[in-house]
């Protein structure tokens, strides 16, 4: 009889990178949920309201890019199979976003940030700390990322052009699935960050939100 395996905690992570990533050659996990924006129509915009739009959905590309990274990062390294499954589902959502906002911006003759391999790669390494620091923690930095995120979300609503009804609805699900993942994150026993952590993941915000409207 074959002697029972013991794994390293190396074999484990090394395990869960291969599960997360090794089906496919896209980074993103995703649900394939419908896009909020599908059957409305698409009122012209002017020249000067379709970059804003543009720009905006840009933004909010590379917000998701930064969100699933934390996600991931969290899954790999999260203590409990219950929060790696949760960060893996949320992930999963943060992929839907992706494809809603990239799809936008290619109806909008635009483009995502050149800057996503970056984000992405820095938010997965922050995830990964954070997992490391205990599901408490973890759970910490999903609520804070996303009410900041929310915050974010209900500015550019408020920038976005009034007839841009397409934009709007996938921001606004967007909003919906942010306002989801902090209760469940709270629900979870999120740890609440010191105000020095929450102060230093806004800078980070504020930069690569400043970056993205432009690269």
């Amino acid at each position: 009889m074959a002697s029972q395996r013991h794994y390293s905690r190396l074999d484990r992570f090394l395990c869960d990178v291969e599960n997360l990533l090794g089906s496919g050659n896209n980074t993103s996990a995703t649900r394939h949920r419908a896009n909020p924006s599908a059957g409305i129509e698409d009122t012209p915009l002017d020249d000067k309201e379709k970059k804003l739009s543009a720009t905006l959905m840009r933004v909010n590309h590379a917000g998701e890019v930064a969100a699933q990274g934390l996600y991931l990062g969290q899954s790999l390294s999260a203590k409990s199979t219950q929060t790696k499954q949760q960060m893996r589902e949320a992930a999963a959502e943060e992929g839907d976003h992706l494809d809603w906002c990239e799809q936008r911006l290619n109806e909008l003759d635009s483009h995502t940030s050149y800057l996503s391999p970056l984000w992405h790669a820095g938010s997965m390494l922050i995830g990964l700390v954070a997992g490391q620091s205990g599901d408490r923690w973890s759970y910490g930095f999903v609520e804070e990322t996303e009410q900041q995120v929310i915050k974010h979300l209900e500015g550019h609503l408020k920038e976005l052009p009034t007839q841009d009804k397409k934009s709007r609805a996938i921001l606004q699900q967007m909003q919906h699935d942010e306002s989801e993942h902090a209760a469940a994150a709270r629900a979870s026993g999120a740890e609440e960050l010191p105000n020095p952590i929450k102060k230093l993941m806004a800078l980070s915000a504020k930069l690569m939100t400043a970056s993205a409207r432009y690269i």
